[in-house]
């Protein structure tokens, strides 16, 4: 069986994909005390050490955990890459080398360099790869050893996510899934055989979202696919937020701040209706405080589609 190590491993979201394929997650470094406690409750076979990656060394870290892995896998960051940040710096290479967030890529890249897995995959926005980025990118991992590095830029509705989600999976091998499904999953779909958040039920992260008065009765006039809320991220560009749903569409992209609208109800989303808009089975738990586990759906990488690829890195390392 072959061994992964998740660094910013969140709640687990591609250590789920790869474990569903069938690997054995040996490890995983997250910093947040709440969301390393998801990822243990959640994968309770890994060694998690919880800590800032900047302060772990990686032959101290392959000493806790007591394997080497195989593939590493992770998600730094992506804020001071993407649009969506209204204070992401102007020069893409100061994102990646000033930028104190921006630099935990190089961190990833130097767990890489110290462990020289026989795969690697790093996920992100597509940002990540402005302008001279993708050169700068490039250049630091082969620094670590790694000379061919692809760019594979995949969206997670292609492999049974119902919700769009475009995504760049840096790695030393060519990921191209063949799995792709024939039909989108709807959010109709996505959120058939939930009981309402106030009915009785046992299933976790499904609490109502209170709403004021004032709110309610603004979102009571939103037609499907309108938003509450605009916003301007870098660049001048609009984003929105507090949407209603259209039931027989695909949801937009989940964020850590993403709140939705019910299709058909006058209320917000839950956390475990988000979760299912990003593909997770109803039994993966998201432990902290409300905003905190929205926050960690929407920064996972979709299971459906963490496993489409974790199916194509098994079809590698059985051929290698």
């Amino acid at each position: 069986m072959f061994r992964v190590i998740d660094l910013f491993a969140g709640a687990g979201g591609f250590s789920r994909g790869f474990k569903e394929a069938g690997f054995k997650i040996i490890g995983a470094i997250e910093n947040m005390p709440p969301v390393a406690m998801s990822y243990q409750v959640n994968f309770p076979e890994a060694y998690v050490i919880i800590e800032d990656i900047k302060r772990v060394n990686p032959s101290d870290a392959i000493d806790l955990i007591g394997e080497e892995p195989d593939v590493i896998i992770g998600g730094p960051p992506c804020e001071p890459f993407t649009s969506t940040n209204p204070k992401r710096m102007p020069n893409p290479l100061d994102r990646l080398y000033l930028d104190p967030i921006g630099q935990l890529v190089l961190y990833f890249i130097e767990f890489v360099r110290a462990l020289k897995p026989k795969v690697f995959i790093m996920e992100n926005v597509p940002g990540i790869i402005d302008g001279e980025l993708k050169y700068a990118l490039e250049k630091e991992f082969k620094r670590a050893g790694y000379n061919k590095i692809y760019f594979n830029l995949l969206y997670a509705e292609d492999y049974g996510t119902p919700s769009h989600r475009l995504r760049v999976f840096i790695s030393n091998i060519k990921l191209k899934p063949k799995k792709k499904v024939k039909k989108y999953i709807p959010v109709i779909e996505a959120l058939k055989g939930l009981p309402e958040p106030d009915e009785p039920h046992n299933i976790p992260n499904h609490e109502p979202i209170p709403l004021s008065p004032k709110k309610l009765r603004k979102i009571s006039k939103l037609k499907w696919n309108q938003a509450l809320i605009h916003y301007q991220g870098s660049e001048g560009k609009i984003y929105t937020n507090f949407i209603r749903l259209h039931p027989y569409k695909l949801a937009p992209t989940v964020m850590g701040s993403s709140r939705f609208i019910h299709p058909f109800k006058n209320r917000i989303l839950t956390v475990r209706e988000n979760a299912r808009l990003m593909g997770f089975p109803d039994n993966h738990i998201f432990c902290g405080g409300r905003d905190l586990q929205f926050n960690q759906v929407g920064e996972a990488v979709p299971p459906p589609l963490a496993k489409a690829i974790a199916e194509e890195v098994l079809r590698y390392l059985k051929q290698e």
